[in-house]
């Protein structure tokens, strides 16, 4: 039997959401000029800055992916009532595979085993590259994996949401073994497949350092974007109804305490990476701590450890700002931009010796961010808020349950 709503309100999105959709689609076609214009005259500092634009908002869809799944195998109202948002954050994967080319294009520039071996000065490394470009980094595996990824986590979207969207249906067939079905090899995938693009795309920057853990920090980095970036739509859609019916403090308590899990996940595995380093004191693992402890990268290293763990760990303590949305939503807004940070200090000091900041790594990422957003937003006003006739939506939709997040 499919679950009936029990309020009578109407679940489809207030009319902000379409003009949300709007005004970013306008802010991606003014920064995407520029962004072009970049791309023209200073095309290294270009392909550089959009492969951090381009990872920070693929976790943003990645990361929903696999809170929806983890909601799908473990239940609760929490979430359920972003449910609709995760799902519209992780439709824009189709998107994410096309803004990808741009990264193939510009591999020349922004790989060095990409570039021909003549051109290294570096010995060892250019011995190194010797080896793992007959192996693993070539352009022709490079694009192949990529195909691979995307297939793969578009497919678990397609599945997930063609199911989700039967649910806003009257006799609506009950799918939640469905879900758990997908839901619980989609993460190992999703972990699998995360794992290796953070190698192909991220640590190849620098072929001669290796971490084993490396791959989980993206992960668990992506995982608290997402969560924070659905309190932050959350938090505009509360302003409207269905949402300021919809949105109780129980829930908002929920989400807070899994920012907070997932800050201190982030922190551990960031400290494992560190310490096993350390300890070991290998040349080809180093690297990676040297570049960024010098030239001025180390205070931002030293921001991240303050103001992503130390700072928010602090404030997300606190009981009764986990219950207030319009408090929540500060840290998620500050989490969100550390997020960016976090990813500046991994990709960056591998292209400048001191710390640095383009044009490009501001504008070319928020172009990017105006053309998905409006993919989001237009996702979003597609489908109702709740899936109403779904087994799990009477948690959300209860009169009973009714309540103020802030």
């Amino acid at each position: 039997m499919s679950a009936a709503p029990a309020s009578r309100l109407d679940l489809s999105p207030p009319p902000i959401v379409k003009k949300m959709s709007q005004r970013s689609l306008v802010v991606g076609i003014l920064f995407g000029a520029g962004a072009v214009a970049l791309a023209f005259l200073r095309p290294d500092e270009f392909y550089r800055g959009y492969l951090l634009g381009f990872m920070c908002w693929l976790g943003l869809a990645l990361g929903s992916m696999a809170i929806l799944m983890i909601r799908h195998l473990t239940g609760g109202g929490w979430g359920t009532v972003i449910r609709r948002i995760l799902g519209a954050a992780m439709r824009t994967l189709p998107l994410l595979a096309i803004l990808f080319i741009p990264v193939i294009i510009g591999i020349h520039r922004v790989y060095i085993w990409a570039q021909p071996l003549s051109n290294i000065e570096n010995k060892h490394l250019r011995e190194h590259l010797e080896q793992i470009t007959q192996s693993y980094l070539t352009i022709n595996g490079f694009v192949v994996r990529a195909i691979i990824y995307f297939a793969i986590w578009n497919v678990c979207s397609f599945l997930l949401s063609k199911w989700s969207k039967q649910t806003d249906q009257a006799g609506a067939p009950n799918n939640t073994q469905r879900f758990k079905a997908v839901a619980g090899p989609g993460l190992i995938l999703y972990a699998f497949t995360i794992s290796f693009a953070a190698i192909d795309w991220i640590m190849s920057l620098d072929p001669s350092w290796i971490s084993t853990i490396f791959g989980l920090i993206i992960l668990i980095g992506e995982i608290l974007s997402a969560m924070c970036f659905a309190v932050v739509v959350e938090r505009i859609l509360f302003n409207y109804q269905p949402m300021s019916e919809l949105l109780r403090p129980d829930f908002v308590h929920d989400h807070g305490k899994w920012m907070l899990t997932f800050i201190m996940v982030w922190a551990y595995f960031s400290f494992s990476q560190w310490l096993i380093i350390w300890a070991g004191n290998l040349p080809s693992e180093i690297s990676f701590y040297l570049k960024r402890l010098s030239g001025g990268w180390g205070w931002v290293g030293l921001s991240l450890v303050l103001f992503h763990f130390c700072v928010p760990f602090a404030i997300l303590l606190s009981r009764s700002l986990k219950l207030n949305i319009r408090k929540l939503v500060w840290v998620a807004v500050w989490l969100i931009l550390m997020r960016y940070v976090d990813l500046f200090w991994i990709i960056e000091p591998n292209f400048s010796k001191t710390i640095s900041l383009t044009l490009a790594d501001i504008v070319v990422p928020v172009a990017i961010g105006g053309i998905w957003l409006w993919d989001f937003f237009r996702n979003l006003a597609a489908l109702p808020l709740v899936p109403a006739y779904d087994q799990d939506a009477h948690e959300v939709l209860q009169p009973e349950h009714a309540g103020h997040a802030g």
